[in-house]
């Protein structure tokens, strides 16, 4: 019995972690130094159909860095019932011209909840970017790696009928870490962006292949 709750424990939180960080998506040639805030809506599909808002403030620094606050859901008739929500940044670290090298650090908090079980999540995603920018447009790669550190398990009654032994609280599993790769581009005007992103999700074990392991999402930005 100790071996089938500790097998249902790593689907539980893969299948928690599958919930990609598709963060915001910047054209570093048009954002101008004088353009400090940066909205964001998006759309899209991440193992189900999602949509997200999302916040940047770019800050007077000697490197370009914006900071950002995001929260996506996906479609659904319960309103709050999964969400993620991330808090981080992004810095452009490197430029050879027209090449921009970018760093991504984002802290993640998601909600997932089922018939058997309610999870609250910590957890983490870093991404290096590398592509070619230009005022009008640009294409870049992106890779990076999200896990899933700490989840706190509530299980439903149901769950305790088939598994009486299963116990409430903070797990510290060390399954739950998903790398992702893919492309993002963008048509860029003045004052706003429209981005594109598609992409592939592999689990972090390389052999465990997920139902729908690719992703997409197109978003608009606003700077001012």
């Amino acid at each position: 019995m100790k071996h089938i709750k500790i097998f249902l424990l790593a689907i539980i939180v893969l299948t928690l972690a599958k919930n990609e960080s598709l963060s915001q998506t910047l054209n570093w040639e048009s954002l101008r130094p004088e353009q400090r805030h940066i909205l964001n809506v998006n759309a899209g599909f991440d193992y189900a159909f999602t949509y997200g808002i999302g916040y940047g403030y770019q800050l007077r620094s000697k490197l370009p860095i914006v900071l950002n606050i995001e929260h996506s859901q996906p479609a659904g008739d319960k309103v709050f019932d999964d969400f993620k929500t991330k808090i981080g940044g992004q810095i452009r670290v490197y430029q050879v011209n027209n090449f921009h090298f970018t760093a991504k650090v984002h802290g993640i908090f998601r909600r997932f909840e089922n018939p058997y079980v309610r999870m609250l999540n910590f957890g983490s995603d870093m991404s290096a970017i590398v592509g070619y920018y230009k005022p009008k447009w640009f294409v870049a790669g992106e890779f990076g790696f999200d896990k899933a550190i700490v989840t706190h398990f509530k299980h439903s009654h149901l769950s305790r009928e088939n598994f009486p032994g299963v116990k409430d609280g903070w797990y510290e599993p060390a399954t739950g870490g998903n790398f992702h790769y893919g492309l993002q581009t963008a048509l860029s005007f003045e004052k706003s962006d429209i981005t594109l992103k598609v992409g592939k999700v592999v689990q972090q074990d390389f052999e465990t292949n997920s139902t729908v392991p690719y992703y997409f999402q197109i978003g608009y930005n606003r700077k001012f």
